[in-house]
């Protein structure tokens, strides 16, 4: 099968490129990437490149999603919250992971398809239709919260959602180039770790940009 060698040549890729946890590597080995793409772009899924799924957003690089999963530790059990469900590829690698995954779309559309790919192999999650940028009390705490959209400023009090020695990992910056920060919830207190320079589409929201 064709994709088997583009799927083995990303992880070569990745490894090459700084990624070193294995279960991260291992899950997305299994996903079929080129099944959370538009159609007509499945040959490329597998490049290290962001393509357009519709309505204005895209698939994030492997190693965007390679680093900002390695970079929050991620263990079986752990409850995400995850902002941007998008294609849903994220969801697919933190469910891989075996986490419990809670995912906000504000493209009912984009939710839609990503909850029926989803569903169809297999995987267990709680979706919702909304403002990511609130965050989703309802099943806080949370021991992470990964943002997939490039916000302008720091998230402010989707922090509270944490529990203590939670991690949230967004990209701030402008709507063009962000810096991927980790915020990390010590009791009263948050540390702020400055990570890579990445590129996303603009987080819309309350708390973000607006339409």
């Amino acid at each position: 099968m064709v994709y088997t060698r583009k799927i083995k040549e990303m992880i070569a890729r990745l490894k090459g490129m700084g990624i070193t946890d294995s279960e991260v590597l291992k899950a997305m080995q299994q996903i079929p990437r080129h099944k959370f793409v538009s159609p007509g772009s499945e040959f490329r899924a597998y490049e290290e490149a962001a393509l357009p799924i519709g309505y204005g957003q895209t698939i994030s690089h492997p190693y965007t999603v390679a680093i900002m999963t390695q970079t929050l530790k991620v263990k079986k059990g752990d409850r995400v919250l995850e902002i941007g469900t998008g294609s849903g590829y994220q969801t697919a690698v933190l469910c891989a992971l075996g986490a419990q995954v809670f995912t906000v779309e504000r493209v009912a559309a984009l939710s839609q398809k990503a909850q029926n790919r989803l569903k169809d192999m297999g995987m267990h999650f709680v979706p919702r239709i909304g403002d990511g940028t609130l965050g989703w009390q309802t099943y806080a705490p949370y021991n992470s919260i990964i943002i997939t959209a490039g916000a302008p400023v720091s998230p402010g009090k989707i922090i509270d959602q944490l529990q203590d020695n939670g991690k949230l990992l967004v990209p701030i910056g402008d709507e063009q180039k962000q810096v991927l920060t980790l915020f990390k919830k010590d009791g009263s207190r948050v540390e702020t770790q400055s990570l890579d320079k990445l590129s996303f589409v603009p987080l819309i929201g309350r708390k973000g940009w607006q339409e």
